[in-house]
């Protein structure tokens, strides 16, 4: 078993093989995991204008997954989570 992932901004391109056989190519969007059904064996893998969007090579979906989900849960733009610190009021 064996995928590749891609990413370009608000879609996530994904090949795979499965026990050496050519599951096809996923795509969804970017903020969502991907399953078996979404391959299909009809679909093209993206062509060499993806290369700088290669995100790696997984061993399973479940890594895959792993992945988009870790990628997912990071702040990402000008909008950052800030880090909430409590202030004590020594005057009473």
């Amino acid at each position: 078993m064996g995928f590749a992932l891609w990413i370009e901004s608000d879609t996530a391109w994904c090949a795979g093989t499965h026990e050496y056989r050519p599951m096809g190519v996923a795509v969804v969007a970017a903020s969502t995991l991907f399953s078996a059904r979404d391959f299909d064996n009809l679909r093209a893998a993206p062509g060499e204008q993806f290369d700088r969007n290669f995100h790696g090579l997984f061993a399973s979906l479940s890594d895959v997954n792993s992945y988009m989900q870790k990628r997912n849960a990071k702040p990402r733009g000008p909008f950052r989570r800030r880090q909430l610190t409590l202030v004590h009021n020594s005057q009473k």
